[in-house]
């Protein structure tokens, strides 16, 4: 029978004081204060954003299938403790990244049995909040959790955006109109703030999603996929966070946060872990591999990708991945993979192979060895499982058993990024995204931007040829500019292109709707890094506009994307160096260029002082290069 239990506190003044009911936790800059008191006998959470009142949360506690701590709690001890750091990325949307926080330790022990006990950690960040459990093996090595009963509750109903798919579309909504499986991060729009509610540091536990609370009016409540094994949890549960920020850009600006509430790397050894732009190779021959490799090698591109297919039907069972057996109904071959792989790696371009999750299943330990020995770089896992923590315990284990190979990682489909890349920089990227591949207008991508790419790097196969650039994404511009604003290590390019040397013959997983030829003009993708030093949001509304800048080396790249009402940008250069002059080269689309599929390129001298003024059509799209003279 499942058990049901409140945090019922006795406030015992132990090694620590505080006053009446509340334990108070303020953030270093004391922006952020949380306040956790006993109120009605379970323990609550209250977070203040410079005394403004943000949301509650109620800390309700599990359901757990066995009998625990039914008498309740009380604080036995509380520890405090501040930490203030800087760490280095092994590459990513800066290039170092600040870890300031204040921690409560919070001794939770059981009335009845003073040897049973619990830890609540709560964290406060200028950025936000997060707290996590952590449980006693003694007591739980055979413990099941069947829910958690956490609920954030706020005073209105207030307007969020909301998807029930990782890949799903986003629509904003009020809270009361959330009913169950609601993705996280969710942004909600408050009087005077943003907040993003979610979760970090996911490895071993059930994924947990939102869902209503019908017993408090305008709360959500999380709701686990499925049960979870405190064991096999390593009796630790991930964080749950509420971030905060002025605008959507804050938020968005500060997604380091997650990478915080996770463990660092483990990777000794990072130098085989590179990011990079990837072209895929879809017609799966070695006509089209070589083709590929040698666009790649002249365009700055570091990585080909062969696509699904390569070594038989992927939904068939039978497939083998050990050998490379082309799919008839994909391609008719020939395919001499290691052959290409060999010309590849002459040429200094990595081979990335996509396998999907049936063959992973069943040969992950055998393929893993194999692919390095090939000479392979990394993997596209495809159409993975997630949600159990059966399966998001199986998956982070083949992202760690890939970099024991030195195989880089994107994982595909429905998982979405909880912070692991820290730990596992080999975990490059991932889907998880309502990407190009669903043609998003413009606006559905500039909520995309300032609500999933909160949570990391989103693979969003960007395109630039394909029509559908044209007829229903806003035009290549806007694709340049969504390049620069939808991080990602592993820029995927030209989706649905391929070189002209390519068998132009329909196959290959998804057939070419544009010809890469030699004479186009790609200097800007040419130019694009895929890694960043620094990253300033420099304006943007959710679904409206966007305007950021990202700099690698000297060098800076800006991107700018309107929706569907258009938008004047005027973007200041504050951010050069003093007393340094630039070439900025800037790349838009008039009503002319778009009508006509054309780019214009201006070229002009900048400086600190610059401001740039653009007026942005309609769903289109502006992108920038800044290079110090």
């Amino acid at each position: 029978m499942n058990k049901y239990f409140l945090l019922i506190i006795s406030l015992i003044a132990l090694n620590f004081s505080f006053v009446a009911k509340d334990i108070k936790l303020k953030s270093p800059s004391k922006n952020l204060t949380v306040k956790i008191v006993n109120e009605k006998s379970s323990l609550k959470l209250k977070l203040f954003n410079s005394n403004r009142s943000i949301l509650e949360a109620d800390l309700g506690g599990f359901i757990f299938d066995k009998n625990l701590f039914e008498n309740g709690f009380e604080i036995t001890d509380i520890k405090k403790s501040s930490i203030n750091e800087n760490w280095d990325t092994v590459y990513g949307e800066r290039s170092t990244v600040r870890n300031n926080y204040n921690e409560l330790e919070i001794t939770l022990t059981d009335r009845k049995d003073a040897t049973n006990s619990m830890k609540l950690i709560c964290r406060a960040y200028d950025e936000g909040f997060a707290f996590r459990y952590l449980f006693d093996p003694k007591f739980t090595s055979d413990i099941i959790i069947s829910e958690e009963l956490t609920t954030f509750s706020f005073g209105t109903d207030h307007y969020a955006w909301i998807t029930n798919r990782a890949q799903g579309e986003y629509k904003k909504d009020k809270i009361s109109s959330i009913t169950k499986g609601c993705e996280r991060p969710l942004v909600i729009k408050l009087p005077e703030s943003y907040v993003a509610i979610g979760e970090a540091g996911l490895v071993n536990f059930a994924r947990m999603k939102f869902k209503n609370n019908p017993k408090k009016e305008f709360s959500i409540q999380t709701e686990l996929d499925g049960k979870v094994n405190l064991k096999k949890a390593n009796y630790r549960m991930p964080w749950r966070f509420v971030m905060v920020g002025k605008s959507p850009g804050e938020l968005l600006e500060n997604n380091y946060f997650i990478q915080n509430l996770n463990a660092p790397n483990e990777i000794e050894d990072t130098s085989w872990i590179k990011p990079g732009k990837v072209i895929r190779e879809v017609t799966l021959t070695t006509q089209g591999g070589i083709a590929c490799v040698d666009f790649a090698a002249s365009h700055n591109l570091q990585y080909v990708e062969f696509d699904a297919g390569w070594y038989g039907n992927e939904y068939d069972d039978a497939s083998d991945a050990s050998t490379i057996t082309v799919d008839p109904k994909r391609s008719p071959g020939p395919l001499g993979l290691h052959h290409v792989i060999e010309y590849a790696n002459k040429k200094g371009v990595g081979i990335i192979l996509y396998v999907n999750q049936r063959a992973l299943e069943k040969q992950l330990d055998e393929v893993l060895p194999m692919f390095e020995l090939w000479g392979v770089k990394g993997l596209k896992y495809g159409f993975m499982n997630v949600g159990s923590q059966e399966w998001t315990t199986w998956l982070h284990d083949a992202i760690r058993k890939a970099a024991k190979y030195h195989l880089m990682v994107d994982v595909h489909d429905e998982y979405r990024p909880t912070g692991y890349e820290r730990t596992y920089p080999n975990l490059m990227t991932q889907e998880g995204i309502r990407g190009d591949e669903e043609s998003p207008s413009s606006e559905h991508t500039l909520t995309t931007l300032f609500t999933r790419m909160i949570a990391g790097a989103g693979d969003n196969t960007n395109c630039y040829l394909a029509p559908r650039v044209s007829e229903k994404m806003g035009g290549k511009t806007g694709q340049m500019a969504k390049a620069v604003l939808l991080y990602s290590p592993w820029q995927f390019l030209y989706w649905y292109d391929r070189p002209e040397e390519s068998p132009h013959k329909k196959g290959g997983a998804g057939a070419a709707s544009g010809i890469l030829k030699k004479e186009d003009k790609l200097d800007f993708y040419e130019a694009l890094p895929a890694s960043w030093d620094k990253t300033i949001v420099l304006e943007g509304g959710i679904g409206e506009h966007a305007t950021m800048a990202r700099k690698n080396g000297e060098n800076w790249f800006v991107g700018s994307l309107a929706g569907a009402q258009g938008h004047k940008t005027n973007i200041s250069l504050d951010f050069l160096d003093k007393k340094e002059d630039y070439e900025a080269v800037i790349f838009f689309q008039s009503e002319k260029d778009l009508n006509m599929n054309t780019v214009s390129i201006e070229k002009i001298k900048v400086n600190k002082k610059t401001v740039l003024s653009k007026e942005l059509l309609k769903n289109a799209g502006l992108a920038i290069i800044i290079k110090k003279l």
